[in-house]
């Protein structure tokens, strides 16, 4: 009998130390090869599966930009740094001239808040599956405070592939550039920025720049590579 027990606790012991370490070797997998942005309070900073945050790093000019969300409450998600909430505000302005009424749908996201949903998303679809949809936490560029996604007044089709086909969705790939947004993950473009095609997620770079890209047709990515 007490030979079983030993034996028993023996397995318990081993199988608690192997889920340990099998925790430590998948987040040194999901971690390999990413390296820390030198700046990131940048407003053309890259962030990518290859290029994180600062661990802890939280913007410091967030503001809550006086644009319509989808929501009421001024949480976390509905904040943006200063400069980038300003080209917002202009944006949706020039949009609802021209009959175009958008909304927020979410903004800044915190390190934490990012972890929480990441492995909500891992739990429900596995990592790899994951990983081409939502970011690794330090990697998400709702961490940044520039990036939003964006979606009709009435909510359909929010953060959803059906807004690719809205007239929202048209507008802002016509004219988020002049004021200074992109369309951060384009369609035909996966291999390179490694998410799918979310017309709903746009950028904050600065009118020069999104300009730029937008004319050549360019991602962050492929700008960085001519220019490094």
């Amino acid at each position: 009998m007490i030979k079983k027990i030993f034996t028993i606790a023996l397995l318990m012991m081993i199988l608690i130390v192997s889920g340990c370490f099998g925790n430590e070797q998948n987040k040194q997998q999901i971690q390999e090869g990413v390296l820390t942005v030198d700046d990131p309070e940048s407003i053309t900073v890259l962030v990518n599966k290859q290029y994180a945050f600062p661990e802890g790093y939280e913007p410091k000019d967030l503001v809550y930009p006086n644009v319509p969300f989808l929501f009421n409450e001024k949480i976390e998600k509905r904040m943006m740094r200063e400069e980038a909430a300003k080209y917002l505000e202009k944006m949706f302005h020039a949009a609802k001239e021209q009959n175009i009424h958008l909304a927020g749908v979410s903004a800044y996201r915190s390190a934490q808040t990012q972890t929480v949903l990441f492995n909500n998303y891992v739990e429900r679809d596995g990592i790899e599956k994951a990983k081409t949809y939502s970011a690794v936490p330090g990697t998400s560029e709702h961490q940044s405070g520039l990036a939003i996604d964006v979606s009709g007044s009435d909510g359909s089709c929010a953060v959803d592939d059906c807004f690719a086909n809205t007239v929202e969705a048209a507008w802002l790939e016509e004219n988020a550039h002049k004021y200074g947004y992109i369309i951060r993950f384009p369609k035909d473009k996966e291999n390179i920025t490694g998410y799918q095609y979310e017309p709903w997620h746009i950028r904050y770079v600065g009118v020069n720049l999104a300009t730029e890209l937008y004319n050549k047709g360019l991602t962050l990515e492929e700008y960085y590579e001519k220019h490094l």
